[in-house]
């Protein structure tokens, strides 16, 4: 389906979705930028932090994205000494599959008995009794041709404690559209957590897998990356069709390519980061832009940045 097939949102259309069996706002909050530079250590205003996290519930946002390796052993600390005890109908997601080193390196950590161990931390740190949701981070995309942990293996671990109630729902990360469709038959995953962008469209076909099954699509990267072939903020800018439609409605670089993500899919949950209250309201404000077929057909015309599917 290309973007200018899509049909334009209203702003009434992007305001919420399902997550599997409950209906959130469309835009979270990631809350990966908390932890210190690179994702390592801690942050240099904890306060900032924490106050961070407390404006986005109040402003609405009913879902965080959150992992027990952002820091590691921070962000979940941040999140529970901010919100506990947390409010009634806010998803807490977090995701399990990998490790850090001593540098802050990102390891896989997958085999099956350490996914559960993982969720156990999870548990102890965000202090709850049960996850609302658990996505199960892959590494194949990291690491190509390199052997990879048992999906059905690494997937019956999180279903076992799915049935013995520490986990609700299940979510697969950073995979391949095989491993996207093995996932959805083997535990019924209610998401899937890639890259996605604008300017990174290399899992269109995973999108269209999701709209098939009535699954929710969670783009990491967001404004492209840096890390993969460019991307960000500067490059969004910089391109003439996003700042044109930037133009017309008055709004950033930014928030076109999230109202992007939004027009492209109806069950597509934004988890935009940040660790500024400004940009945060900023984020959130996309939910009221409703881009025409004229803005779709336009950024149809962006160039893709693509990384290695």
């Amino acid at each position: 389906m290309s973007i200018s097939d899509t049909t334009a949102n209203t702003t009434a259309a992007n305001t919420a979705a399902n997550l599997g069996p409950y209906t959130v706002n469309r835009i979270g909050y990631g809350a990966m930028q908390l932890a210190g530079p690179g994702v390592f250590g801690p942050p240099a205003d904890p306060d900032n932090a924490k106050a961070v996290l407390r404006h986005a519930v109040a402003a609405g946002v009913d879902h965080i994205d959150t992992a027990q390796i952002y820091g590691p052993d921070v962000v979940n600390d941040l999140i529970r000494d901010a919100l506990h005890p947390y409010p009634e109908g806010l998803r807490l997601a977090t995701k399990v599959g990998g490790a850090r080193d001593a540098q802050g390196g990102w390891l896989p950590d997958g085999e099956p008995a350490s996914l559960k161990a993982q969720v156990e931390e999870n548990l102890r740190s965000l202090r709850v009794e049960r996850l609302d949701l658990v996505n199960l981070r892959r590494f194949e995309r990291d690491f190509p041709g390199a052997p990879q942990y048992d999906l059905a293996d690494q997937l019956g671990a999180l279903t076992a404690l799915r049935d013995e109630g520490k986990i609700d729902m299940i979510g697969i990360s950073n995979a391949h559209l095989d491993t996207v469709r093995a996932a959805i038959d083997l535990a019924g995953v209610v998401c899937v957590q890639n890259a996605y962008s604008v300017l990174d469209r290399t899992d269109d076909a995973i999108v269209d897998l999701c709209r098939e099954h009535g699954i929710a699509f969670v783009p990491f990267f967001p404004l492209g990356s840096a890390f993969i072939a460019g991307g960000g903020p500067k490059h969004l800018a910089a391109d003439e069709h996003v700042s044109a439609v930037a133009a017309k409605h008055g709004i950033t670089a930014s928030q076109v390519a999230l109202a992007w993500l939004l027009a492209r899919y109806e069950r597509m949950l934004l988890i935009p980061g940040t660790a500024s209250i400004a940009h945060l309201d900023e984020n959130l404000a996309v939910g009221g832009v409703a881009l025409d077929a004229e803005d779709l057909a336009r950024l149809d015309k962006v160039a893709p940045l693509r990384h290695g599917s």
